[in-house]
């Protein structure tokens, strides 16, 4: 049975797709300036010109690679909400993705070093770099404000300060599996965030009611 031939739409996010891949790798293996545009698009199995007819540069791709994790990030968050009513198993699916995450993508957390080290010398970069951050912390943060009003509470937190405290805790997590592999357990994240918003549900008062 003849292959069906692939659209050129398809055939072109294939391209894509392998660029991205060929793009993380070389930037975990030898580092977001040594690592050359000649050299992600031979991996890939293209030319330059293939690289440049899908990215405008390396930072437009190393962009989109961000988009990919973050956008992922996303979808992880969605589906440890939507199996789970209790807070504490939607903490803990979360945080177990999250781990899963990383051990399919073993070289994320070198990616994304090296690109929070342009981001501190590039201010243009840092911008950019931010803005494929921001919806995933906007994600987390309308989760919390919908369960929050779900359960008659108001935090003494603002969702948007407790998405970015969740954000923090998950770079640190990045970071320490780069240092010390064996001393972070698949699980810890998960666990730090079950304690952390069983703090934030018992420091929490009562929803005042609208007027």
């Amino acid at each position: 049975m003849d292959t069906p031939r692939l659209t050129r739409k398809e055939q072109q996010e294939r391209t894509r797709d392998a660029l991205i891949r060929a793009g993380a790798r070389a930037v975990a293996e030898r580092g977001l300036h040594r690592a050359s545009i000649d050299e992600i698009a031979r991996d890939a199995g293209f030319t330059k010109g293939a690289f440049y007819a899908n990215f405008a540069s390396k930072d437009a791709l190393v962009l989109a690679i961000l988009e990919r994790h973050f956008s992922t990030a996303i979808d992880d968050v969605d589906d440890a909400v939507a199996s789970h009513d209790a807070v504490e198993d939607q903490a803990r699916d979360a945080g177990l993705k999250f781990a899963d995450q990383m051990a399919s993508d073993p070289a994320w957390g070198r990616v994304f070093v090296e690109l929070v080290g342009h981001a501190t010398r590039d201010e243009d970069f840092r911008r950019e770099m931010l803005a494929r951050i921001t919806p995933l912390r906007d994600r987390v943060a309308a989760v919390y404000a919908q369960r929050a009003e779900e359960l008659g509470l108001e935090s003494a937190h603002p969702p948007d300060e407790i998405a970015r405290m969740t954000s923090t805790m998950a770079s640190g997590v990045a970071i320490q599996r780069l240092i010390d592999p064996d001393g972070v357990p698949d699980d810890l994240f998960g666990t730090m965030l079950v304690l952390f918003f069983a703090g934030l549900q018992a420091t929490a008062g009562p929803r005042e009611p609208a007027p």
